[in-house]
Parts: structure tokens; C-alpha cells; sequence
């Protein structure tokens, strides 16, 4: 192996960069050439390739979002796209790729391992629902973001003795809005998971406003339910003054945490590792406290599944 491709693809999280930072360091140092891959995937097929040293990646630690940039590619989805970034690859003399992603980023990575190209992923996605991995690169953050909110809002809520609703992001996933709820006292959390049922959560509301609490907090993942029409109705059920606000795409942006950052540190230098070990097809991920290698086909299709045991200690918490 003498040059490695690196590339992100799918939506963004806080610690991407610091992943192509370790990803980049660590090739240089073992003696390899490095190139850039600008817009993913879509990037990829189009040949959008960066030479790329130590110096590139200094001063990105930091910084949320990705210096490769992102895109989603529906060409690369049809076998013949596929078949097009193999001998992008080919024609650039790129031996490996390392890809930093969520699910769809795996999809594809697994595609173009299954056609022979020696590849490897990395979890980098703010649901954090990427099955053989307990963390994926940006989820802290977000998670962070989200409690930030949450803390500024009950302040607020407090004040006008008023019910609000955070909708925090996860159409499929309720990693984030379970997390956040738990660490930021909610009354309620609803997750796309788990059905919930209304009067329960109305039945909360009032007994915190028996109880003389001055305010109501209820977490929302964004698949779970649509917080406007719920707030309305938790509103017209209470006869209590409710208000509604959706996080949306904040919890993307951002500083990443030290917790990501030298997750990520961690995870893209393993990549660069393991494929000059000889390993490929593999994803880098967290079990604990160490970084494993799982195979893509036992990781791509399936999804990590919430914490019931975290969702019913936050329920008896609340």
C-alpha cells in the first residue's frame, strides 16, 4: 500500500475533521501518500481528489463540520456509478479507502469492498445508531448542544410557568433525544422506538404542576411525533400555556467536544492501522473503553438499539 484516499459523506458531525486529521497523520507517518476526496462519494466519481499532508490538516482539530466537504450521490447508489469510482480510484493509483460516515456511508463502503477495492469506515454520525459501536464521532457533541438548549429553555419555561417541547433531531433514532432528556431532567422523552402514549404524558404535566414544579420539559425526537401538532394538543388537553421549539440542523454545527475529538483521533488513526495490517471491510469502532474492527457485512443494515434500561431510569427520574 503506498497511497490511502480519505473522503466524509452523508450529513456532517462535529469531529469529522479531527477524524481526517488522525487519518492523514497517521498514513504520513507510516510512509504513505494521502489524497483528499472533496464531496464524498459524488466526489469520488467525479475525481475530486486533493494531495494531502501534515500541514493540510493543521489547524482542524477544532472546527465542526468536514474540510472535505459532503454530499449525497444517487449515481453512486447504481452499480454502474460503483464501477465508475473503482477506476476513479484505479486512475489516481489510491491502493485503500478509509470513508467517514453514517449508514449510508457504509452502504457504499461495503459496496466497493465487496468489488475488490481494500476499505474502511468509520462511524461518524450524530444519531449515533450505528450497529458494533457503543459511540459514533459527533453524537457527544450533539448530545451537548441539545442539553445547552435545554438548560437555556427552562429558564424560560420557569419564568412563564409555561410546558415546552424540544424537538431535537432523529427521524429513525432516538439516541440523541434519550440522552438529552436524561441529562437534562425531562418530564417525558419520546423516541421513534418506543411508542408513547399521550395521556401518560399528559398526566406528567399535571402532576409536575400539582407537585409546584414551575415548568414542564418534554424531549421529542423529530420521528417520534411532530412537536408542533403535539404541542397543540398537550396545550388544548391542559388548558396549560405550551410553546414549542425545534434544535434542527445546530446540533450538526459546532466545536466538537473533547470526547469526540479524541474519539475520532482514535478511530481514524485505527483505520489507517489495521488496513496496513491487512485487514479490510471492516468498520473502526468503540466497545468500551477499546477500538475494534467489525466486519461491514455484520455492521451495514442493521441499527443500534436504544437503552430501555436508560429510558425507564429516566421515566423514574422525571
Amino acid at each position: 500500500m503506498q497511497r490511502l484516499g480519505v473522503l466524509t459523506s452523508g450529513g456532517d458531525a462535529p469531529g469529522m475533521n479531527a477524524a481526517i486529521r488522525a487519518v492523514v497523520r497517521t498514513a504520513v507517518a507510516r510512509g504513505l501518500k494521502v489524497t483528499g476526496i472533496a464531496h464524498g462519494f459524488a466526489g469520488l466519481i467525479a475525481g475530486e481528489f486533493q494531495e494531502m499532508d501534515s500541514g493540510s490538516v493543521a489547524g482542524i482539530i477544532h472546527r465542526g463540520g468536514t474540510i472535505l466537504r459532503t454530499a449525497r450521490s444517487a449515481e453512486f447508489m447504481r452499480p454502474e456509478g460503483q464501477a465508475k469510482a473503482v477506476v476513479r480510484l484505479q486512475e489516481a493509483g489510491i491502493d485503500a479507502l478509509i470513508a467517514i460516515g453514517g449508514d449510508g456511508t457504509f452502504r457504499g463502503t461495503a459496496s466497493l469492498a465487496a468489488m475488490g477495492i481494500p476499505a474502511a469506515a468509520v462511524p461518524a454520525t450524530i444519531d449515533n445508531d450505528i450497529a458494533g459501536t457503543d459511540y459514533s464521532i459527533g453524537f457527544d457533541t450533539a448530545v451537548n448542544t441539545a442539553v445547552e438548549a435545554i438548560n437555556k429553555i427552562r429558564d424560560t419555561a420557569t419564568s412563564h410557568e409555561r410546558v415546552f417541547l424540544i424537538e431535537v433531531m432523529g427521524r429513525e433514532s432516538g439516541h440523541i433525544a434519550l440522552m438529552a432528556g436524561l441529562a437534562g431532567g425531562a418530564e417525558s422523552i419520546l423516541v421513534p422506538e418506543i411508542p408513547f402514549d399521550l395521556q401518560v404524558v399528559m398526566e406528567r404535566v399535571i402532576k409536575a404542576r400539582q407537585a409546584n414544579r414551575l415548568h414542564s420539559i418534554i424531549v421529542v425526537a423529530e420521528g417520534a411525533a411532530g412537536a408542533p401538532g403535539l404541542g397543540e394538543e398537550i396545550a388544548r388537553l391542559t388548558n396549560m400555556e405550551t410553546r414549542v421549539t425545534i434544535l434542527g440542523h445546530i446540533q450538526r454545527g459546532g466545536t466538537p467536544t473533547a470526547y469526540d475529538r479524541i474519539l475520532a483521533s482514535r478511530m481514524g488513526a485505527a483505520a489507517v492501522e489495521l488496513l496496513l495490517a491487512g485487514r479490510r471491510g471492516f468498520m473502526a469502532g468503540l466497545v468500551g473503553e477499546g477500538i475494534v474492527a467489525r466486519d461491514l457485512d455484520q455492521v451495514v443494515g442493521r441499527r443500534k438499539e436504544i437503552s430501555r434500561e436508560l429510558y425507564e431510569l429516566a421515566a423514574v427520574l422525571a
